[in-house]
């Protein structure tokens, strides 16, 4: 059975049944496609698609979503990677990004220099190049760990700048790449990697198609703002954009970042690449699921 859930037009706040037995959002809801390929992650409509990871995909593309993604897939058993995969290339939808390799959250490892961390890592982007084929992705998420304390910051940058070289390696016969992701200090203290000019030098240095930035907008709002100015002087080397509005990661509209104006900048671009949806609902139930397409539509170009 096709389980595409089937969308009739009602009137304002009305709901219908899914075929899965899952409540669906107003079919008032615009659900032409996005102008920009905004990336959905499970559980974010799972009160609307139910459970089932599948019909959660289907439930996106019926809202107009052109991507998802799903930091969690690499860890996911062979046969739901595959299941994922068929139901993405039956929807016409791009794939985003996986986390790559293992994040260490409380010691050194890539900025250590030390071999064993570093063979580690290399071993976590060759595995992943499996699952990027089987699933039909092109990025992946890579987190450096943690500063070293015990060495100057310079010495830092070479190393991870070597590990990431060879890592490239491995990556370009593949036409693959990782995105290296800033994280914030209020919520992760301590990382090496902080700051879009900071990651903007580590990819000039590596030099690779294999490895670019992936700008979280919610991350950097908080490291260092000013984010229409920084996305410009990083354009060259961006590869993802994740999304979140600061105070509280929940979809925009929500906080202090103007949307509009960043997703029209992007947009006056030419970008064509995945806005991965990384945040939370404001509001709980179906009522938030509804709420959140309503600002993506508010903000959308």
């Amino acid at each position: 059975m096709d389980r595409r859930p089937f969308i009739k037009k009602l009137s304002f706040g009305a709901f219908l049944p899914f075929l899965s037995s899952a409540q669906l959002i107003s079919s008032s809801i615009k659900n032409d496609n996005f102008s920009l390929n905004y990336a959905p992650h499970f559980g974010m409509f799972e009160n609307s698609a139910g459970s089932d990871l599948i019909d959660q995909i289907y439930f996106m593309a019926e809202m107009g979503f052109n991507a998802f993604e799903d930091n969690s897939m690499k860890s996911r058993n062979l046969s739901t990677q595959n299941k994922i995969s068929k139901a993405l290339e039956s929807k016409n939808m791009s794939m985003g990004v996986f986390v790559a390799n293992k994040i260490y959250w409380d010691k050194p490892n890539l900025a250590s220099g030390d071999s064993s961390y570093r063979e580690e890592f290399l071993k976590d982007i060759s595995d992943s190049v499996e699952v990027a084929k089987r699933v039909n992705a092109k990025w992946m998420t890579v987190v450096p760990g943690l500063l070293d304390h015990r060495k100057n910051l310079s010495y830092q940058t070479a190393n991870v700048i070597e590990t990431l070289k060879r890592a490239s390696e491995i990556l370009e016969p593949h036409g693959l790449v990782m995105v290296l992701e800033p994280l914030n200090f209020r919520d992760h203290p301590g990382l090496f990697l902080s700051r879009s000019p900071q990651a903007y030098q580590i990819c000039k240095s590596v030099d690779s198609p294999s490895c670019k930035i992936l700008f979280d907008i919610y991350h950097q709002q908080i490291q260092e703002g000013n984010l229409i100015p920084n996305i410009e002087s990083c354009w060259d080397e961006i590869g993802y954009f994740q999304i979140g509005d600061n105070p509280g990661r929940k979809e925009p509209l929500t906080g202090e970042i103007n949307y509009s104006n960043v997703f029209k900048f992007i947009k006056n671009k030419n970008y064509t690449g995945i806005l991965g949806m990384e945040h939370g609902n404001s509001i709980p139930g179906i009522e938030g699921e509804k709420a959140l397409i309503e600002a993506y539509r508010a903000v959308d170009l």
